[in-house]
């Protein structure tokens, strides 16, 4: 049996709220990312998304929408990024 396991790599950004929206796009780019979460300068969670294979283009528009409206309000914003690393993958036999 073969088992491939995920780690999980945490990363914090801060951006500017006109830049924003670029970041996020790019993050949602790289391909390896999981969830995006934007939070205020408080520390408060705005927008949470979870990202998963395939959940590009029309199913991202609504909150990519909803990030533009929010750049426009935030002068600046921290990006917390959970990224997924292919582990080790491990072979048993049965």
């Amino acid at each position: 049996m073969t088992t491939t396991e995920d780690k999980v790599h945490n990363e914090t950004m801060e951006v500017k709220g006109e830049d924003l929206l670029g970041r996020i796009k790019e993050l949602v780019h790289e391909g390896n990312v999981r969830r995006i979460i934007i939070k205020n300068e408080d520390g408060d969670r705005l927008v949470e998304i979870p990202l998963t294979l395939g959940v590009v283009g029309a199913l991202l528009l609504p909150q990519l929408t909803a990030i533009g409206a929010l750049a426009a309000v935030v002068a600046r914003c921290t990006i917390e990024v959970e990224r997924a690393e292919e582990g080790d993958t491990e072979t048993t036999a049965s």
